[in-house]
């Protein structure tokens, strides 16, 4: 997770309303309809079918406990305010008690393309419409148990499966692939880009791959890991992970398929 941020969450008042300032629920609502915009034929199914069950609001930034209902209906899953950043204790803390976090704080129109920490616009519209899929939100959960006792060394491989499934996962269809990934469904660019380029690599799900594939954040991805179905998660979940993990170790990283990051000066 990132080391530090301009950004400090919003606090709900006593009854869990948080009351946005006007531009920010603008903000909202450009990010939406950009999206709505490109995602249809491009999105798979089920997480189309969970933003109709959400039915977020358009117009301004949905409250927590809105979501919350439908989650709970649902897979039993919650979303839980946290500060912009959290350790990764925390994180799969949350996640193994049904509970995905979400930073309340929304980009600044001078990031409104990219940024590197996750805002309450990629949370919200990009994961939660998925934790109403049974399959996504058992994966989840059992990724958030694995990971809150693993170790700091298995961790590291354990967040390159999380990468490359639930933030950057594609899925294949009867019509082509679709995207499942929420860090792609939450940029326009990474939409299409995952699709259409051909000069990125789409590769069929493999975990030990998947654990021994370098990623960088800041980057319009070069390699996808495309699965055959959704319910394949639940396949993923009854896997011994950890044994995975220390297979994965064992044989080393792949070479990047990017350049080194450039450092800045000091």
């Amino acid at each position: 997770m990132a080391k530090g941020t301009k950004y400090i969450s919003r606090q709900p008042n006593a009854e869990g309303f948080i009351d946005w300032p006007a531009d920010e629920n603008d903000t909202w609502q450009q990010l939406v309809a950009r999206q709505l915009d490109i995602i249809p034929g491009r999105a798979c199914d089920e997480f189309m079918h969970g933003l109709n069950l959400l039915d977020l609001p358009h117009d301004r930034v949905p409250q927590l406990s809105q979501v919350n209902e439908v989650l709970g209906d649902t897979t039993g899953w919650q979303v839980a305010q946290v500060p912009a950043l959290i350790n990764f204790d925390e994180f799969f803390r949350l996640l193994s008690n049904k509970q995905f976090p979400v930073a309340t704080f929304i980009r600044t129109k001078e990031e409104f393309d990219y940024l590197q920490e996750p805002d309450i616009f990629h949370e919200i519209f990009g994961h939660c419409p998925l934790l109403t899929n049974p399959a996504f939100a058992h994966f989840t959960h059992t990724y958030g148990r694995l990971g809150f006792s693993a170790s700091k060394e298995e961790r590291v491989s354990l967040a390159r499966l999380y990468w490359f499934t639930v933030e950057f996962g594609l899925l294949k269809h009867e019509d082509g692939l679709r995207i499942y990934g929420g860090g792609i469904l939450s940029s326009p660019g990474e939409t299409i880009a995952a699709l259409e380029h051909e000069n990125v690599k789409r590769h069929a799900m493999n975990v030990v791959d998947v654990m021994r594939t370098p990623y960088r954040i800041d980057i319009m991805q070069p390699i996808y890991y495309v699965l055959e179905k959704m319910d394949d998660l639940y396949e993923l979940s009854e896997m011994d992970l950890i044994a995975k993990v220390q297979e994965a170790r064992k044989l080393g990283l792949f070479e990047p398929l990017f350049p080194p990051k450039i450092k800045k000066a000091s």
